[in-house]
């Protein structure tokens, strides 16, 4: 069902995220990641909210890793740059790579560039970068 939504792609890992009922699945390469062509309508019928592909950057690339995150079942096709799924994503790169510090970058078509911290013993990770307002308002409680 993955490999369908994700258009054939080669999958080399898959994992449930811990919150946010969400799939994180490891594609081989920048290439993969930024080439890949989801099928929306496939992803709407898998068991979670949203899919976030991800791969490892390569001996020549400035950063630790690449991403994407697709969630149409919560009205977004394609987050430009997505700090949850950048927090599952740390847990799990910091296990591949044994390490707690990463530049990350989010590979949308709007793109960004991420700094990452894992807290491993307060449980938190802290994400730098440019932000982008998008919406602005008042509640009323």
């Amino acid at each position: 069902m993955i490999t369908k939504a994700l258009n054939g792609a080669t999958i080399l890992d898959t994992k449930a995220t811990a919150t946010n009922n969400n799939i994180l699945v490891v594609l081989p390469s920048l290439e993969s990641v930024t080439e890949l062509q989801p099928r929306m309508d496939d992803i709407l019928k898998c068991p979670c909210d949203g899919i976030i592909v991800t791969a490892a950057g390569s001996a020549e690339s400035a950063y630790d890793f690449h991403s994407r995150y697709f969630a149409p079942k919560l009205g977004v096709d394609e987050d430009p740059v997505c700090g949850s799924a950048h927090c599952a994503l740390a847990h799990y790169w910091s296990l591949k790579m044994n390490k707690c510090d990463f530049l990350a970058y989010q590979a949308s078509r709007r793109s960004g560039t991420l700094e990452i911290h894992l807290d491993k013993e307060k449980q938190r990770v802290l994400l730098r970068g440019k932000a982008l307002t998008v919406m602005e308002g008042h509640v009323l409680v």
